[in-house]
């Protein structure tokens, strides 16, 4: 996914931090392919969470007639994507030839290393219908190592993420390893990503191994700490405290961190890199029409911003 606007990060508001809770980020709305994004990643008050460094909520919409998210072309370096979809679909094209729809509860995971280009739409059959479309969009930065390696595309149907089920909840096991399961998403870092839908009054308990780890509430009230937290709010936690999230209501949130990156990182437009230098010369790349082009997909493109 693409957005020029808030590439170096919205100046979000934020509630009151909480015990438990280091700080709390209400991400900003913006406009991206025809449907509202809400991105809670980078931020002026945090760039990353582990190698999380882009956040976005796409939706939930619900598209007129005939109409749907269309993300035109667009480059990216040193990061991958991850989707991930609670209700709607998304085809996926990239330049490495692939064309794949996304469901709820599928991993697309594309790594761009030194250099991809992609497409997210709506499907035309879809959006004959009335089009729907909710989900996660991160970004996860590359280590250093591996910034420049090949790019690939992984699809995981929803059948292949561990799943738990007890004490009124249901959790996948997105990426990393959580409560003893691991995805099969292929990551190149310590990284952690759950889905939980809580029942009222069931407790989700947060492992404290990892350094950087939040929360993302998507859907009903949580307490940590005995605070409370309405939904859309990312919750980054305190280091090394074991937390618990217990749902004051129906719930859903995401679980997501990792190990701290090695090193800073730079963003700018959809490039993530460790230097500027590298960045430099992905903008005189896509601007000189250098990338390669996504097959079926190739009439249009995002330019390059200038700026």
């Amino acid at each position: 996914m693409s957005d020029r606007d808030d590439a170096t990060g919205p100046d979000p508001a934020s509630d009151p931090e909480s015990r438990g809770v280091e700080t709390v980020i209400v991400p900003r709305a913006h406009d991206i392919g025809g449907m509202e994004v809400r991105r809670a990643l980078p931020s002026a008050r945090r760039q990353m969470v582990g190698p999380f460094i882009f956040w976005d909520q796409m939706g939930p919409a619900r598209f007129p007639f005939g109409e749907g998210m269309d993300v035109r072309p667009h480059p990216h370096i040193g990061l991958s994507t991850l989707t991930y979809l609670f209700e709607g679909e998304i085809m996926h094209r990239d330049s490495l030839g692939t064309a794949q729809p996304i469901r709820p509860g599928e991993v697309n995971w594309m790594t761009a290393g030194r250099g991809i280009v992609h497409s997210e739409r709506t499907a035309t059959e879809l959006r004959a219908n009335g089009a729907a479309l909710y989900g996660i969009q991160a970004w996860i930065a590359l280590p250093k190592g591996d910034e420049d390696t090949t790019p690939g595309f992984t699809h995981l149907g929803s059948e292949a993420l561990p799943t738990i089920e007890a004490e009124g909840k249901r959790v996948r096991v997105v990426a990393g390893t959580l409560w003893g399961e691991t995805s099969p998403v292929p990551s190149f870092s310590e990284m952690i990503y759950a889905d939980a839908i809580l029942e009222t009054g069931s407790k989700l308990p947060i492992p404290a191994e990892h350094d950087e780890r939040a929360v993302y509430v998507v859907e009903g009230t949580v307490s940590i700490a005995g605070d409370r937290f309405e939904c859309g709010r990312l919750l980054i936690l305190h280091p090394g405290d074991a937390v618990t999230v217990e749902a004051v209501s129906n719930a859903r949130v995401l679980v997501l961190g990792g190990e701290p990156m090695d090193g800073p990182r730079f963003i700018w437009w959809n490039f993530v890199a460790s230097s500027k230098e590298r960045i430099e010369a992905a903008k005189a790349d896509w601007k000189a029409g250098r990338f390669d082009v996504v097959p079926d997909d190739s009439e249009e493109f995002i330019p390059l911003p200038e700026r």
